[in-house]
């Protein structure tokens, strides 16, 4: 305290997004308790929130969630490997970039939902083609990313390598690689809540386990207050998804933000 002044609890400021979100939550529970909602379909707050505990509770939203997550995160790994790879073809070869650019800048405005029936049709209704949805939908961002951090990388840099007489394998991964880590970071980043969405999709689409199909399974069957409950999961988990990444990358790449780059 000084002069008076009583600070306010750390993380918790006026203008903290948290106060919007709990009035969002708040005019939620009240326009379903006093009927400015007149809908059957839109429960109180607090009767989704019993449900969401309940279902907790009895281990069966953990298991959509484990089921889901599994799916993404392989689809991601994949997509992951493929973009980095591809991007790092694309940006040091001219050649490939001329040959395969027209092919990618075709396949890539395509929307990702449209992509799930041909695939439907060619993989089923197994996980192969909910991880191969997830891994599409995160091999562009890679891509781009990669390449477009490898034409970044300062020539200086590389040049001085070459001229310690640096091999070109330890070039990769001593001089270009770290410097191209916060583009494909960023990357990372958009193609983690591509790959969430993507697989939730695929579950609601073609789907027989995951958080996307209970969702969809609950809505036909006409139970709100758990099919509002499963949108709250997945509002949650890529929440705490992203807060998670970015805890990691400020730790994988804390060298760049020490630099004031990131803006």
């Amino acid at each position: 305290m000084a002069g008076g002044t009583v600070a306010a609890p750390r993380g918790f400021r006026p203008t903290s997004g948290l106060l919007l979100v709990l009035s969002l939550f708040l005019l939620w529970e009240v326009s379903a308790r006093t009927g400015m909602v007149d809908s059957p379909n839109w429960p109180p707050l607090s009767r989704v929130l019993v449900a969401l505990v309940r279902d907790t509770a009895s281990g069966e939203i953990p298991m959509l969630v484990g089921s889901t997550l599994a799916r993404m995160f392989a689809g991601l790994a994949a997509g992951t490997v493929a973009g980095i790879a591809a991007g790092l073809l694309f940006g040091a070869s001219t050649m490939a970039q001329r040959i395969l650019g027209p092919t990618v800048e075709l396949i890539r405005p395509i929307p990702i939902p449209a992509v799930i029936p041909p695939l439907v049709l060619f993989l089923g209704l197994d996980n192969g083609m909910k991880i191969t949805v997830a891994a599409v939908s995160a091999f562009f961002p890679l891509l781009t990313n990669t390449a477009q951090g490898l034409r970044a990388v300062e020539a200086d840099q590389i040049a001085m390598a070459r001229t310690f007489g640096v091999p070109g394998w330890r070039r990769l991964f001593r001089v270009t690689l770290p410097a191209i880590l916060p583009y494909v970071m960023a990357g990372l980043r958009v193609a983690l809540a591509l790959a969430l969405v993507t697989t939730v999709v695929a579950e609601m689409i073609a789907g027989e386990q995951g958080v996307g199909h209970y969702l969809v399974l609950m809505q036909f069957a006409g139970r709100a207050e758990e099919m509002y409950a499963a949108v709250l999961v997945l509002a949650l988990l890529g929440y705490a998804l992203n807060r998670g990444f970015l805890w990691v990358e400020r730790r994988s790449i804390a060298w760049y933000f020490a630099t004031g780059r990131d803006g």
